[in-house]
Parts: structure tokens; C-alpha cells; sequence
């Protein structure tokens, strides 16, 4: 076995300790004129990888049959409507600190997992929660947004919590909400409540370790009131540049506030300017960076009946044979993130060498489940759901469907929220689709059809648009569309755009 990685050196100085930022920034500028991507590489500070290691159910709650339960659950999702959207931000946690304290602090009952990034944050957590949960940890995520029940947002050991938990939870803090509400300028946003509640649900449980995704960004985010033990950042993209930045370095500022003291920092590939940003700040806070690609990775994947069989190596070794039932290689990677996520919480790496039990691996993987991630919920024609609502998004759903399925016509679905990207996102489908309907979702943010249309014809030419203001007619004109190349077998339909759209279409194709 090798010997643990000493601490990285500057270039021209092999007996020196990497002693900090003006070392990061001198080995940016030596190293300008060779592959950016390796000047970053050897600017990290600390990284992860273990003695032995070389580098490198569907859980969507129905409505509740009970129509009490029902009704109280409607009745706290009005109280939450009432205050700010997940859209209005006021960049401060002091109001969620204050909740917090309030509440004696029941974030600090258990340690963390914080999840940022732009693209794969959930089904990453997913990932995460299932591997935990194999190794008999008692775990709590907070993930958003939801795909068809509030309650999605807030789950225990793997399962959304019941209504019934959901609404007592919600009575439980009410009044510290109110508290806090009247002490601030602005009262608690639904985001902010919703963190509250997780936080206290958890405690309340309690688990053994929390798995929490960002809502936006990370520095001012709502969760940020934890010190995750493990910070894991999934790829950058530009994705809300209004509030976050315009460029990958700039929205990497902004996420990168989730890692913090001497924690260990999970970074899938990213942008070289976000890479640069995150890797400073691990320097900043004496953090221990494990890098996809070169503590860990994907080593092989094949395309499989029902998703992808992998080989990843981890910090502490290599894992083969692993069947993950999600297709498309970026959940191959986000799969690749998970396990170095939880080895790194399990001290692979930085206390000991070892692989963790690949059965129990295998296991866990074998579970995942991701609702409306490139989601197969009807079969002749085949109807796939996916929630990517950015372009970066919409280019690897493209490429995820154009390798798991093979379609030889495959129509298009689109709802959007205003304020996206939605030309960016119409030309990463423009090469997969035949055609596309475009509509619209209930959300209140939704962006028009005919708005969208009016971009769409831009992309695609007007004969290949066609216009459903309604989701359920434009899902029954789609799978009219691909049923027209039915002889030949081979035709599909992708929804797409948003989560609520995606939401919606699943709800009415009966699923959950």
C-alpha cells in the first residue's frame, strides 16, 4: 500500500508546504500556459484518498386518503403560500439563525451532509440517503423542490414524512416562527419554515445523520446554519445568474460558502473557474478536497436493462458490479459523488484505509430511486420524465436518452418557469426532437405557451411546434404524434422543462 498524499507543493519549490492562497494563486499563473485543468489539480490544498486507494421505490407520497389528514395538510400549505416564494430572497440567514436559536439550535443534534451545486443535487442526495441507510444509519434528507407533495421535501430513513408528521411538525414550530417573525424586518420565507421544520423533524427523530440540499446557491442559503462535516458540490452551470453570478467562478463564490472548517469537500468535475474558486476556499478553511476524476470516479459503465452497470473507484478502492437503476452517465457520476461522499463521512480516506462493504454498496445503488429524473412512467409509446430546466441540464438529459432508448422519432413536451434559460434549453433538444409541444404548467411562474412557442419557433422552425396551452391535452397530442410511428416501434415522448411540469405530467399518468 502507498503512503497517504502529503500536502501539495508549489512547482518550483518541491520541499515547501502548499502554505496557502498566494501558493494557490502563484501555481494558477506558473501553470497558465499548460491544461488549465491540471494547473487547478495542482493548486488543491489537502486532498482525500485513502493508504490502499489510487487516483482516478419510488418514495412520491399520494394525497392522503383521509380526508382530515387532507384537509389540515391544505391548511398548512395556505399558511406557508401566504409568505415569501422559493423566488424572493432576502441574501441573510440571520432570520433562520434566529429561528435556530429559538428552537435550541437542533441542527447542531447530529452531523451533515450539505449538498450544492447546479445540476444532480437531489438524485445525489437520493444517493446518498440509500447508501447510509444500507449501513444502518438513521437518516434525514431535506431536498427541493418537490415533485408532487410538499412532503417529499422533508424524509426519514428514506421515506417523505406522513402528512400527519408533516402537519404536527409544521404546529410544533409555529410559534417560534411567530416569534421570530414579529423580532425581524421581514418574516420567514416558506423556504426558511419549511428548513425550520426539517431541522427540528430530525432532531425530533432523531437521525443519525442528515443528508440537506441548498435551495440556491449556498452562503446566504437557509440551510447554511449547519457545518456539514462533509460539503459535496455537483456540477456548476449557469443557472439563476440574476442572483447568483454570471459566470461558473462567480456562482462557485456563492456555493462555495457551504464548506466549512476543516470539513472534507466532495467536488464533482466542474468548470475550471469554479474549480479554481472552490479549491481556494477549501484552502481558506483548511479543508480536505477529494477531486472526481482524481480521488475518485466512474471507471466503466455499460448501459443496462433498466439503467447502467458500473465500476466507480472510491477514495478507499474500486467497487465493481454495481447496477444503478437510473440511466444516463451524469448519474453515473452523481453516483460516483455519493460514494465518495459517505466514505469520506465514514473516514475513508482522511482516518483509515479501507473499502466499504460492496455488497452493502451494490445494495444500495440497486435501490435509488429519482422521480422525475429520466423516468420511464408509460410504456408503447414510451414516456420519459425529466425535470432539466437549464441548458446545461437539458444537454445531458439528451444525451442520457439518446444512449438508454434509441428512439427513431421521439416528440417533445415543455413547460417552463419565466426567467429561465428557455432557448438554451430548446436548442440542447433541438437534435433529439421531431417535434415538440409546448404548454404550460399551473405554477404561477409559469411561463406562457405562446411565449414559449414564440422561442421555440425560432429553434425548431413552426412546423415542428405545435401549441397545448393545457399540460393533459398537450401529453394526449404528443403521445398522438409519436403513436403515428407506431408500426415501427420505436417512438417516444419527453416531458420536460421544470419539476412542476413534470410533476403535474406524472400525477396524470397516475404515478404515486
Amino acid at each position: 500500500m502507498s503512503e497517504q498524499q502529503p500536502e501539495s507543493h508549489g512547482p518550483d519549490e518541491p520541499g515547501r508546504p502548499f502554505d496557502g492562497i498566494d501558493a494557490f494563486d502563484q501555481i494558477i499563473a506558473e501553470e497558465s500556459d499548460r491544461d488549465a485543468d491540471l494547473a487547478v489539480i495542482e493548486a488543491g490544498s489537502r486532498t482525500l484518498r485513502a493508504h490502499g486507494g489510487a487516483p482516478l421505490g419510488d418514495q412520491v407520497p399520494a394525497v392522503p386518503t383521509d380526508p382530515e389528514a387532507a384537509k389540515a395538510l391544505q391548511e398548512v400549505e395556505q399558511e406557508l403560500a401566504g409568505r415569501w416564494g422559493e423566488t424572493k430572497l432576502e441574501p441573510s440567514v440571520s432570520r433562520i439563525a434566529a429561528l435556530m436559536d429559538v428552537l435550541g439550535e437542533p441542527q447542531r443534534a447530529y452531523p451533515s451532509i450539505h449538498v450544492t451545486g447546479t445540476n444532480g443535487k437531489t438524485s445525489t442526495a437520493r444517493m446518498i440517503e440509500a447508501l447510509l441507510n444500507a449501513f444502518e444509519l438513521r437518516t434525514g434528507r431535506y431536498t427541493s423542490p418537490h415533485v408532487q407533495s410538499v412532503t417529499e421535501r422533508i424524509s426519514l430513513d428514506g421515506a417523505p414524512i406522513t402528512p400527519e408528521r408533516f402537519v404536527e411538525t409544521y404546529h410544533d414550530v409555529k410559534p417560534y416562527v411567530e416569534m421570530v417573525d414579529a423580532a425581524e424586518e421581514y418574516r420567514l420565507s416558506f423556504f426558511e419554515v419549511l428548513t425550520g421544520m426539517a431541522y427540528a423533524a430530525f432532531a425530533d427523530a432523531p437521525v443519525d445523520v442528515a443528508v440537506v440540499e441548498v435551495g440556491m446557491g449556498g452562503t446566504w442559503d437557509a440551510t447554511n446554519v449547519i457545518d456539514g462535516v462533509v460539503a459535496v458540490v455537483t456540477p456548476i452551470s449557469l443557472d439563476h445568474t440574476d442572483r447568483l453570478g454570471s459566470t461558473p467562478g462567480e456562482i462557485a463564490q456563492e456555493k462555495g460558502g457551504v464548506i466549512k472548517q476543516d470539513a472534507t469537500v466532495i467536488l464533482a468535475q466542474q468548470p475550471v473557474d469554479a474549480a479554481q474558486v472552490l479549491l481556494k476556499k477549501a484552502v481558506e478553511v483548511d479543508a480536505t478536497v477529494a477531486r472526481e476524476g482524481m480521488e475518485f470516479g466512474v471507471v466503466s459503465r455499460e448501459v443496462a436493462v433498466g439503467g447502467q452497470m458500473l465500476t466507480l473507484r472510491g477514495v478507499g478502492g474500486e467497487y465493481d458490479g454495481i447496477f444503478l437503476p437510473l440511466y444516463g452517465a451524469h448519474m453515473a457520476h452523481n453516483a460516483a459523488v455519493a460514494l465518495a461522499a459517505v466514505e469520506a463521512f465514514f473516514g475513508v480516506g482522511a482516518e483509515h484505509a479501507r473499502e466499504l462493504d460492496t455488497d452493502t454498496v451494490r445494495k444500495a445503488f440497486a435501490s435509488v430511486t429519482s422521480p422525475g429524473r429520466m423516468e420511464v412512467v408509460r410504456r408503447s409509446p414510451t414516456v420519459v420524465l425529466d425535470a432539466a430546466h437549464n441548458p446545461a441540464g437539458a444537454r445531458v438529459t439528451a444525451e442520457a436518452v439518446t444512449e438508454a432508448f434509441g428512439f427513431s422519432r421521439l416528440i417533445g413536451v415543455m413547460a417552463a418557469s419565466e426567467g429561465k434559460d428557455v432557448r438554451g434549453v430548446l436548442e440542447a433538444f433541438e437534435p433529439i426532437f421531431a417535434e415538440i409541444v409546448v404548454t404550460e404548467n399551473s405554477s404561477h411562474r409559469a411561463m406562457s405557451a405562446d411565449e414559449l412557442a414564440g422561442v421555440a419557433v425560432e429553434v425548431f422552425g413552426a412546423d415542428r411546434v405545435q401549441v397545448e396551452p393545457r399540460l393533459d391535452d398537450a401529453l394526449e397530442a404528443a403521445i398522438t404524434l409519436a403513436e403515428e410511428e407506431a408500426e415501427y416501434g420505436g417512438a417516444g415522448v419527453l416531458v420536460t422543462g421544470s419539476v412542476i411540469t413534470v410533476g403535474e405530467a406524472r400525477l396524470l399518468f397516475k404515478r404515486g
